[in-house]
């Protein structure tokens, strides 16, 4: 059995150009609304896993990024981030800085006596 060294096998009848698959923009701009709202949600529920979950959503939108999403979107996917983080610290802000004259306690609990 003889190998052909030097001869090139190829048929360039069969040679198939590369297409580019058409993109799917629905998915990522759903990604890009959820991860630019759930810091404003946390924000304002002062909620802690909503903060969470936007930091991984915000994350995961601004590697998933393609050279077309950053043309057609209006905030770059660094400023998504810097909202979720910003959203955690408010979120986490009166565990280090404790407001003065509140007092924790069950709002279904009996008042607090007053002072005589």
């Amino acid at each position: 059995m003889e190998f052909n060294k030097g001869k090139d096998m190829r048929q360039p009848e069969l040679i198939i150009p590369y297409q580019e698959p058409a993109a799917k923009g629905d998915n990522v701009e759903f990604q890009s609304t959820i991860s630019s709202t759930l810091p404003m949600a946390a924000i304002f529920m002062r909620n802690k896993y909503i903060g969470w979950t936007a930091v991984v959503f915000s994350i995961q939108s601004w590697l998933g990024e393609s050279e077309e999403t950053k043309k057609s979107s209006s905030t770059p996917g660094y400023f998504n981030v810097g909202m979720a983080a910003m959203s955690l610290i408010v979120t986490y802000l009166p565990l280090f800085l404790p407001q003065a004259g509140t007092q924790q306690g069950s709002a279904t609990g009996a008042p607090a006596p007053a002072p005589a």
